[in-house]
């Protein structure tokens, strides 16, 4: 399908849509320094070029129609998100541009609609945005399903939940995207995966670290260099019994352990459990900083972790080697859930967000790992970091969708 993206910014939906087999027309982003990123990433030569949304006329819109078959956008989502003041359809500069994407539709009649927002306009206004949203899809001819994804399932380790909304024009409606089923799922029926060799302080493996079916990962992301991650890859030939899991190394070597066929004699991996009491407390109560800024605070700091300051009952949280910190708002005293285990937070404009290395420091991740956590591969990261500073490059991965998650979807249009 030819498509055009709106609200492009570095362009998530493009490398998403395109591994699919789509082609993309023309783009539209009013961020100049997104725009350079963009263009430095993709060769647009030939493209239609739009940059500010609300300027283009609805003459220059139907000149697409015949042309575009799918419009894809993550409209801005800071009127609706919970983070955000929530003001919805009454904040001029950014919630209406909704409206913009259906100026746009109904000029050029797409086959297709493919959009994205944060979860929170699901909730907002008591469900009425919502519903606005979808009431003007079916004014337009547009028929929607949608769902509620988390990147963390798609080969990602980041703990982002979106909303998707696929609209199918009356007449031409393709066949239906969702529900897509998580990779993660218990249920999921033939080939199961789950990472061994760390574990959280119950003794429960990570979940929320999500690779291919095949045992190797879609995309490097921030932690893989901490050390090696095994992946139990459990047996589905018929016949077989669930227990005989063959153990393979992230590096693809020959299997390196073999279970117990259970009964209690399979391998356990015990980590010790930091608590302030115990800790060697060498940086108690101190800001953690960066840069001379404040980050977090510390309450105790160990060889196997560091307990961080939050608003809960326990009134601290352990990270240990892999484990993210979020430190957006430092001097919060209501904050929760700083301590992201073997996943990262959702990612904002500032990536502020620190992790556990192997020697036990804490350190912010890098551009390029924020890059990784989106799924952009090294290459499109490299293009980008040549035409723009650092500052800009945590903006554009905070604010960009997560390619794999797109590519789950694209990959189901017609």
């Amino acid at each position: 399908m030819k498509f055009l993206d709106l609200f492009a910014g570095i362009g998530g939906f493009r490398l998403g849509l395109e591994k699919a087999g789509h082609e993309c027309v023309g783009f539209c982003e009013i961020d100049k320094f997104a725009r350079q990123s963009y263009k430095a990433i993709h060769n647009t030569e030939g493209e239609r070029e739009y940059h500010d949304i609300t300027t283009v006329s609805n003459e220059e819109w139907r000149t697409l129609r015949g042309t575009v078959e799918l419009i894809c956008g993550g409209f801005p989502c800071q009127a609706f998100s919970i983070a955000g003041k929530r003001k919805g359809f009454l904040d001029e500069t950014r919630g209406t541009l909704f409206f913009e994407i259906a100026r746009a539709a109904e000029q050029i009649k797409p086959r297709t609609l493919f959009l994205e927002n944060v979860r929170g306009l699901l909730s907002h206004d008591k469900g009425r945005t919502f519903r606005t949203i979808i009431s003007t899809l079916d004014e337009l001819g547009y028929d929607a399903e949608w769902q509620i994804l988390n990147s963390k399932n798609f080969g990602v380790p980041q703990n982002r939940e979106r909303v998707f909304i696929i609209g199918h024009l009356r007449g031409e409606r393709g066949r239906e995207v969702f529900p897509i089923r998580e990779s993660n799922s218990e249920t999921d029926d033939g080939l199961k995966i789950k990472i061994v060799g760390n574990t959280n302080n119950a003794g429960h493996g990570q979940k929320s670290a999500v690779y291919s079916a095949d045992g190797i990962m879609s995309c490097l992301t921030a932690t893989d260099y901490k050390q090696p991650k095994q992946i139990v890859v459990l047996n589905k030939e018929k016949g077989m019994p669930r227990e005989t899991n063959r153990v393979y190394s992230s590096e693809g070597l020959s299997p390196t352990l073999n279970t117990m066929q259970g009964g209690g004699r399979e391998p356990k991996i015990a980590i010790p459990v930091l608590t302030p009491d115990r800790a060697e407390k060498r940086q108690n109560g101190r800001r953690f900083k960066e840069n001379g800024e404040p980050m977090f605070t510390l309450i105790a700091q160990d060889r196997h972790g560091v307990a961080v300051k939050e608003a809960t009952k326990q009134g601290y949280a352990i990270a240990e080697q892999g484990d993210s910190i979020n430190f957006s708002v430092p001097n919060s005293k209501t904050r929760r859930g700083r301590v992201g285990k073997q996943v990262a937070q959702t990612l904002d404009t500032s990536c502020n967000q620190a992790t556990i290395t192997k020697d036990m420091r804490i350190r912010k991740l890098t551009p390029r790992e924020c890059w990784r956590l989106q799924g952009f591969p090294d290459w499109a990261f490299d293009k980008a970091q040549e035409v723009n500073s650092n500052s800009q490059l945590y903006k554009q991965a905070g604010n960009s969708v997560t390619v794999p998650v797109i590519y789950e979807m694209a990959r189901r249009f017609e």
